[in-house]
């Protein structure tokens, strides 16, 4: 392995990059384009900038793409059409078809692909984070991390299981951060959130802290808008309901106001950010509905006792006869 590029160098792939450099490897990366901030913490970590992505490329055996959800297919199209042929390693918050995705237009161009999924914080320390991989090379990755702060895990399974244990993973912790905060949201608004807060103490007594989560998150929140899509697209593949994670999404994408603050917002400010589209869409709709014609309501249809076991019955013998 000469050297591995890291695409790009945030505050997680700063942090991958340095534990490949406390194994003795060589780490670069392509400044072009990039903040002063990145060219910053790519320095701190010892990744050698390149300038340029081909160079980056053209010195790199691995590549490990740590971006936005969303950039993560344009960047394995964008280092295809490099001509890159050594091991791709997505290591970015999609979904397990999205992961496929980037694994067939990178093989097209003659890399070998590695799907990885990321959990816990940037590896600073160790103990806390890991990698899990999948795809016939993870083994021979996790191997280049061993004894490091980020411990990687093969799953010795094909492409798309590691990013699939990701989006179950985040399914619950970011998602029920997000429907924590609007729990607290609706509180406030109905006048109850200090009821609530007793009674939780009384029955949950691990919520009240937890549902506060959502102030220190909310400067990366503006991140986790793609990955709950992914998330929700991961469902909706599976057959199960998607809306749990696109409405987190759209709480996410509410506090995208608070990106690169100097400190955490109180749990109010946020709140009020989350509240203040939901004012917007009322008015809107309201208006829209001040202009249109009145119409008829629709005739109900009467209920009847035993109609839904009856048809519930009727379809069971159907099934049996088939």
């Amino acid at each position: 392995m000469n050297a591995v590029a890291v695409l790009h160098p945030g505050e997680m792939g700063a942090a991958i990059g340095a534990c490949l450099v406390s194994r003795g490897l060589r780490v670069v990366w392509a400044s072009e384009g990039r903040s002063a901030a990145t060219r910053s913490r790519a320095a701190a970590a010892g990744i050698e900038d390149q300038g340029t992505l081909e160079r980056a490329l053209g010195a790199a055996d691995m590549v490990l793409s740590v971006c936005p959800p969303h950039g993560a297919l344009a960047l394995a199209r964008e280092v295809a059409g490099h001509g890159f042929r050594g091991i791709y390693v997505d290591a970015n918050a999609i979904s397990p078809e999205s992961a496929r995705n980037v694994g067939r237009v990178v093989e097209k161009a003659g890399a070998s692909f590695v799907d990885a999924g990321i959990i816990g914080p940037p590896p600073v320390e160790g103990g806390r984070s890991r990698m899990y991989l999948s795809g016939a090379r993870a083994a021979e990755v996790a191997a280049l991390f061993a004894g490091s702060n980020l411990q990687a895990i093969s799953l010795q399974a094909p492409p798309g299981a590691a990013s699939a244990l990701k989006a179950c993973y985040a399914a619950w912790t970011k998602g029920a951060i997000a429907l924590l905060a609007a729990i607290r949201a609706l509180a406030e608004h109905e006048g109850v959130e200090p009821a609530l807060l007793e009674e939780w103490k009384l029955s949950q007594p691990e919520l009240p802290k937890r549902s506060e989560a959502v102030t220190a998150q909310a400067r990366k929140a503006w991140r986790w808008v793609g990955e709950m899509e992914e998330i929700a697209a991961s469902f909706e593949a599976a057959g199960l309901p998607s809306g749990f994670h696109l409405a987190a999404a759209d709480i996410y994408r509410k506090l995208k106001g608070f990106k690169d603050g100097d400190a955490p917002p109180a749990l109010g400010e946020v709140t009020a950010a989350m509240r203040r589209g939901a004012r917007r869409r009322k008015a809107s709709s309201g208006e829209k509905r001040r202009r249109s014609t009145p119409r008829e309501p629709p005739p109900r249809a009467r209920f009847k006792f035993g109609t839904a076991k009856g048809e519930a019955v009727k379809r069971l013998r159907s099934a049996k006869r088939a």
